[in-house]
């Protein structure tokens, strides 16, 4: 019986086997070429700008990249690297307003951005005056967003471990929907329901019968809007406690109010805190409910319990407002300074979240 061996194949062989791929340049090449042709496109027919160039390079771009892949890797290989190419240019188009927002604020962010504007407010401050900052600002904000934080939290936190922990049934569905319908509502509304409930109902009772805006009633309103964040995130994070915990504290016979505030509570903590620090990342930003029931005020007022007080969102919506060359730059260092806080609780709430070992 005649024993067959084996056939080898050679180098030519094996390199006839692998699929064609294009070179690594070529999406480089395809880039200077549709830039190139849609420059002198729009050049020669006067069509536009800028803009209309780039967006007829980017159609160039993905016209040739899908002519080159179907030439040199097929069909199938040219519509994968066109999808890929449509999710990249997604991606950047998603990304160009942020770094549009981004060097707005500090190409025009840093026309004040000086101690002055840091260290003064605007009391005797005229419209044409250089000078004058946003410290009274800076203080309403980091008071009314503590003060909403002090309130929000502990109810958040024992509302969501109701609704994991303990609640069955009908009221914790309710609970449940209220929160996601509260996630919904206009930051007006809020501003409104404490100006109505607050503000004209409850101050007069030892005001003489008068209404009293505060910083405190800004507070509020801004807890209004951060419950029903604290409360979903806290409630997520509890769910993603693993059940095993829980069962092994209980065969150790520790009570269940104990297993929560010992075991569940600091195994989610991670989670909870970032939470938390997104919520007061967005009530900081909010400006309705502040000039609806804190009033604004151009001088500093540290008591937060009474008399009007401002905050950095209504400053950069009263600056903007004010028909003065200087007004413009107050605004724009005003909205860094904000987008600055609300970015380091960002950040902070990203670092912390990696370190949530239940999210890995």
């Amino acid at each position: 019986m005649a024993v067959e061996t084996p056939v080898r194949l050679g180098v030519t062989d094996a390199r006839q086997l692998r699929a064609k791929s294009l070179p690594p340049w070529t999406p480089w090449a395809a880039a200077v070429a549709a830039v190139a042709v849609s420059f002198v496109l729009i050049k020669l027919t006067d069509a536009g700008g800028w803009v209309l160039t780039g967006v007829v390079a980017a159609i160039f771009f993905v016209a040739l990249m899908g002519i080159a892949a179907s030439i040199v890797e097929g069909t199938r290989s040219a519509r994968n690297r066109m999808a890929s190419v449509l999710i990249y240019g997604a991606f950047i188009l998603a990304l160009l307003p942020l770094l549009s927002v981004v060097w707005t604020l500090l190409s025009k962010g840093s026309e004040r951005l000086d101690l002055n504007f840091f260290q003064t407010s605007m009391n005797n401050i005229g419209a044409f005056d250089e000078k004058g900052g946003a410290y009274h600002a800076i203080i309403g904000t980091l008071e009314q967003a503590g003060i909403a934080t002090l309130i929000t939290v502990p109810l958040g936190v024992l509302g969501a471990i109701y609704i994991v922990e303990y609640g069955r049934g009908f009221l914790a569905n309710a609970i449940r929907f209220f929160v996601d319908v509260m996630t919904g509502i206009p930051s007006i509304v809020s501003g409104l329901f404490v100006l109505s409930f607050w503000v004209f109902t409850v101050t007069p009772l030892w005001n003489d019968g008068k209404a009293a805006y505060s910083g405190f009633a800004a507070a509020l309103s801004l807890s209004v809007l951060m419950l029903p964040t604290v409360v979903r995130s806290t409630e997520e994070m509890l769910r993603l406690v693993p059940g095993t915990l829980r069962e092994g504290s209980y065969a150790l016979g520790v009570p269940k109010w104990k297993t929560v505030t010992r075991i569940v509570l600091p195994t989610a903590l991670p989670g909870i805190v970032t939470g938390v620090m997104l919520a007061v990342a967005r009530a900081a930003g909010e400006t309705a409910p502040v000039l609806l029931v804190a009033g604004g005020l151009s001088s500093i007022n540290f008591n937060v319990f009474s008399g009007n007080q401002s905050s950095l969102s209504l400053f950069i919506f009263e600056q903007a407002g004010v028909a003065s060359q200087f007004a413009p730059g107050r605004a724009w260092t005003a909205a860094l300074t904000l987008v600055v806080l609300v970015l380091v609780l960002t950040v902070a709430a990203k670092l912390l979240a990696r370190r949530n070992k239940l999210a890995r």
